[in-house]
C-alpha cells in the first residue's frame, strides 16, 4: 500500500486533515490541482487572525505548516479517476501516475458555473461576489445590485438591507417575485430592474456600472450574484457517493461519506463555504480517518 490516507484537494480543508494526519504518524499524499475557487478573492474575511489576508498568503502559510511533518507528501497533480477496490482505494492522476491508500477524503471544493454574460467572470470574487459575510463590509453602505430572482432574490435583498439601503434587483428578465415581495421591496425603495443585461464594465475586476441591451447604463459598485455549482469530479458514478440536492457530497456529523473509507471535507459537502467552515471540517475529518485506522490496526 503506498499510503494510509490519500486527501484529494490541498485548500484549507484538505491541508487542516493532512496537519491532524501528519501529527497522528500517518502516511499521507496530498493532491492539489493548484486551482482553488477563491484564486481571483483579493481578501479572506471572517477567518481568525487572518482576516484581510489574502487567500493565496494563507495557504501557503498553511502547506509549509503541514510539509514540516515528515509523513506528508504534497503533489500538483488533477486527478482524472477513483475506484474503490476491495480492501483500498486507487486514485489515477491525469499524469498517468496511480497511487493507492486505505482511505480517501475528499477536499477538492465547488465549482462555480459562471454567467457567460461579457465581464462577469472578470468580476467574480472581485466586485460580483456572493456572500455578505465575506465580502458586505467592504461594500457597505455603498450603491450595489443584487443579479437573482424569485425567492432567493427576495431572501438575499432582506439578507443585504443591514448592509446596503440603496439596493437594486436586477432579475435580468420578467420577475419571478410573488405580488407581496414586490411590495415588501418596493417599501424599502428597492427599485426592480428587469432588462436583459449584455455587460458588466469594470475596470481589472472591479464594477463600474451594468450594461443593459440598448445601451442603458447603471453604475454600480458591486454586484452580488450566485450562480449554479457542481463537483469537479463525478464521485458519484465512480465511488458511488450520494449526493444532497445542492449537488454537494452528503456527509454524517463525522465527515464520513456513504461508503466505507470515504471521507469529505470542505466546500465539496456544505454550501457554508468559509476558510474557518472548511479547516474545522477538515479538523475533525483528520481525526477521525485516523481513528478508523486505530481502530483496524490494534
Amino acid at each position: 500500500m503506498d499510503f494510509d490516507v490519500i486527501i484529494i484537494g490541498g485548500s484549507y480543508a484538505g491541508l487542516s486533515a493532512a496537519l491532524a494526519l501528519g501529527r497522528a504518524r500517518r502516511n499521507v499524499l496530498v493532491i492539489d490541482a493548484g486551482k482553488p475557487c477563491n484564486r481571483q478573492t483579493p481578501h479572506a474575511h471572517n477567518f481568525l487572525t487572518h482576516d484581510g489576508e489574502s487567500p493565496a498568503n494563507i495557504s501557503a502559510k498553511a502547506k509549509a505548516d503541514v510539509l514540516k511533518y515528515p509523513t506528508i507528501r504534497f503533489l500538483e497533480g488533477m486527478v482524472s479517476s477513483t475506484k474503490k477496490e476491495q480492501n483500498h482505494f486507487s486514485v489515477q492522476l491525469e499524469s498517468g501516475r496511480s497511487f493507492q491508500a486505505r482511505k480517501l477524503l475528499i477536499a477538492t471544493g465547488l465549482k462555480d458555473v459562471l454567467s457567460d454574460i461579457e465581464g462577469f467572470a472578470d468580476c467574480w470574487a472581485i466586485s460580483v461576489i456572493h456572500c455578505p459575510y465575506c465580502h458586505g463590509y467592504e461594500f457597505k453602505d455603498e450603491k450595489i445590485g443584487l443579479f437573482m430572482n424569485g425567492d432567493h432574490a427576495f431572501e438575499m435583498a432582506r439578507t443585504l438591507w443591514n448592509w446596503n439601503k440603496d439596493l437594486t434587483l436586477l432579475t435580468n428578465g420578467i420577475s419571478k417575485l410573488t405580488v407581496e415581495q414586490t411590495e415588501r421591496l418596493k417599501s424599502r425603495s428597492i427599485p426592480i430592474i428587469e432588462d436583459e443585461i449584455v455587460a458588466f464594465e469594470h475596470e481589472n475586476g472591479m464594477l463600474k456600472s451594468i450594461v443593459f441591451r440598448g445601451n442603458k447604463r447603471l453604475p454600480l459598485k458591486a454586484v452580488y450574484a450566485r450562480g449554479e455549482i457542481m463537483q469537479h469530479l463525478n464521485f458519484e458514478t465512480q465511488l458511488g457517493l450520494s449526493i444532497t440536492n445542492l449537488n454537494t457530497i452528503k456527509v454524517d456529523e463525522q465527515q464520513r461519506t456513504n461508503v466505507d473509507g470515504i471521507y469529505a471535507a470542505g466546500d465539496c459537502t456544505t454550501l457554508m463555504r468559509t476558510l474557518s467552515a472548511a479547516a474545522a471540517s477538515g479538523t475533525l475529518a483528520g481525526v477521525m480517518i485516523n481513528k478508523e485506522l486505530t481502530g483496524e490496526d490494534f
